[in-house]
């Protein structure tokens, strides 16, 4: 069996959504300290000059690429800029998320939908195109950026982590045919990491780790890594064999870990007639 191509600075591009904060920001710092050049999309400009500012020293550059990854057409186009004005993408990393609390008696559709439209559609709208163009060369890598909430329900984490669980299976279900056009998918489900989305959040996170740490993890799996990467190993290996359990165990384990069960519910929302 023919080994898969894997990205390489020297080949060309390396693009990053969802660059101006959190995981995306510091993993553009790693790849273009590795040399990469690196194309940046988001849609806050302020944060992608400073971006720009902060890495002009390192051997690798950053260009930024302004763009709503919710804009399909805004997405296509990115993809044209980027290979028109700085090269081949060979390496397309998804990192853009949202999450808004999903809490049983405070649901809220709009937030559930933003949360897919984000997590989920704007994976696809970059996917789509910079496939596309993979295909035809003959050659890609593309990395998306899940989460180890993907594994079962976890408190107000329905709608993020259902998106992340529909990013997983689409990883699984389209590597597959990826393998055969030569295009390396990996994908990558992080435990709780310290970025403005987990400050969100006001459950209890075992294991949170430093972003600086989840970007230089993210950054040896492109050059190393297979299919999966999870992380911290013992947090996501935990959950792999929670997932394991009958449902019961796993709810009473769950409220335990997380005091959920003794949090008192939040004010509904008032009807709207």
């Amino acid at each position: 069996m023919a080994v898969l191509y894997r990205a390489d600075p020297k080949d060309g591009v390396a693009w990053i959504t969802g660059a101006s904060t959190g995981i995306g920001r510091f993993l553009a710092r790693d790849l273009a300290t590795a040399g990469y050049t690196v194309a940046v999309t988001s849609r806050d400009e302020d944060r992608l000059h400073t971006l720009v500012e902060e890495t002009a020293h390192l051997p690798g550059r950053i260009v930024p690429f302004f763009c709503d990854v919710t804009d399909e057409d805004g997405m296509r186009n990115t993809v044209a800029a980027i290979e028109r004005d700085v090269g081949e993408i060979v390496l397309a990393i998804f990192s853009a998320g949202n999450y808004f609390p999903t809490r049983g008696e405070r649901l809220d559709a709009l937030h559930i939908i933003n949360t897919f439209d984000v997590n989920l559609f704007g994976v696809l709208y970059g996917l789509v195109p910079v496939v596309e163009r993979m295909r035809h060369r003959g050659r890609g890598h593309v990395v998306l950026v899940g989460s180890a909430s993907s594994y079962f329900g976890w408190p107000s984490a329905g709608a993020y982590g259902a998106s992340k669980a529909a990013l997983n299976n689409l990883a699984e279900a389209l590597k597959h045919d990826f393998d055969k056009m030569n295009v390396r998918l990996q994908v990558v489900n992080p435990g709780f990491v310290d970025t403005p989305l987990t400050q969100k959040t006001r459950i209890s996170m075992p294991a949170l780790i430093p972003v600086e740490d989840a970007s230089q993890r993210i950054a040896r799996a492109v050059r190393s890594g297979g299919f999966e990467t999870s992380f911290p190993r013992r947090f996501t290996i935990s959950l792999k064999l929670l997932r394991m359990l009958p449902f019961e165990l796993r709810f009473w384990l769950i409220h335990k870990m997380t005091g959920w069960d003794k949090r008192p519910m939040a004010a509904g929302r008032k009807r709207r007639d």
